[in-house]
């Protein structure tokens, strides 16, 4: 098993007082991850998958008994794909107003409709962390350097789902499954998707657009639908963990485009998948875009789970292009990303002599290990 960065902080948390909370895309190892920690403890736990109808049935709308009834001794309880339970946060207080001394952990694979739901009931009583596929330090430090090194192209390709990682030989079936039925599976019942068919359009235009500033106004076009919906449509995608939006950097000076947006997928095999294009690196056009997407995911991998508490962006003006803006207590670090080691890379003299960053480096496939 590929031990994950995440679990020693989750581990360090657990005090019986506060639920744990672990949000992600499905299929990334939350549920492995959590109930291998509860198995750790060497307490009894429930496990409850909010996937099961019988779970949602009787735990849609708990009284006390019913808690006490079915926790009984346990002293851990694990919600699996919580958002699936109605109240799911007014449950959760129940068992930690209860005072006791259980501990909770709740894994969801849609941001939105796990927040409307814990936030309120569960102020100040959790905390809350992100999974990713896995990123590049614990692909290394389980296979070491060396052998992921040789397997850096194929990541660009197939991404970084633990079973694509593990099982490489099933990873385009793997990958189609996974895009194909279940990874959409919130969006699509989440009530605010009407057209299936919109949904896959706008995938699609993503996918193609990966590295570039994205007009809501063009998507509109392609897929036929109005701007409102491909904002609302945007927005689950990125709630359900598909794609996260990068904005741009600007503090007003007059030749910044401060109103675009870039859009990037979760993985890479998710975004080829889509696009139903598995071909390898030197049979594309578009190693670029991918190597961008790659290194903006394991940056913000990294961030979350270090974690960072300042703002990434990227940055334009009308004539020149920063990929990677890091803005911590109003310090910069800037980044370019080029898949060659000899590309000829300068920063814009209008960016480095306006903010003057701290720190201004190329991230390239000869180096990029010193980033991640």
């Amino acid at each position: 098993m590929i031990e994950r960065i995440l679990s020693k902080k989750l581990k360090e948390k657990i005090d019986f007082k506060k639920a744990l909370v672990l949000l992600g895309p499905r299929q990334v190892g939350k549920t492995t991850l959590i109930t291998g920690l509860a198995k750790e403890s060497g307490v009894d736990f429930l496990y409850l998958n909010g996937d099961d109808p019988a779970i949602r049935l009787g735990w849609n709308n708990p009284s006390y008994a019913f808690i006490e009834q079915n926790i009984g001794a346990y002293k851990m309880v694990v919600f699996d794909e919580a958002q699936r339970l109605e109240n799911i946060g007014l449950s959760a207080k129940m068992i930690l107003d209860a005072g006791r001394g259980v501990q909770l952990f709740l894994s969801g694979s849609s941001a939105l409709e796990i927040a409307n739901r814990l936030n309120e009931p569960l102020t100040g009583r959790k905390w809350e962390y992100h999974l990713f596929p896995l990123c590049w330090e614990e692909i290394r430090n389980h296979f070491t350097f060396a052998k992921a090194m040789l397997r850096l192209e194929s990541f660009l390709v197939y991404g970084l789902y633990p079973d694509v990682v593990v099982h490489p030989e099933n990873a385009r079936e793997i990958l189609t499954n996974l895009a194909g039925s279940y990874l959409y599976k919130d969006v699509l019942e989440s009530g605010g998707v009407r057209r299936p068919d919109l949904l896959l359009k706008i995938l699609q235009a993503l996918a193609w657009q990966v590295g570039n500033e994205v007009s809501y106004s063009e998507l509109a076009q392609v897929a036929g639908a109005d701007k409102a919906t491909i904002s609302s449509y945007i927005d689950l995608l990125e709630k359900a963990f598909v794609i996260f939006r990068f904005n741009p950097f600007s503090r007003n000076l007059r030749n910044e485009i401060s109103t675009s947006r870039k859009i990037y997928f979760y993985d890479n095999g998710v975004r080829n998948s889509i696009i139903n294009n598995f071909a390898p690196l030197q049979d594309r056009n578009d190693v670029g875009s991918l190597w961008e997407n790659f290194i903006i995911c394991e940056l913000i991998k990294k961030r979350a789970y270090q974690g960072f508490f300042g703002n990434v962006y990227f940055w334009r003006s009308n004539r020149a292009e920063v990929d990677y803006l890091q803005d911590q207590d109003g310090k910069l670090a800037a980044f370019e990303i080029k898949w060659n080691p000899k590309a000829k890379v300068k920063f814009p003299n209008s960016f480095t002599e306006s903010y003057r960053p701290e720190t201004a480096r190329v991230i390239h496939r000869d180096n990029f290990w010193e980033f991640l």
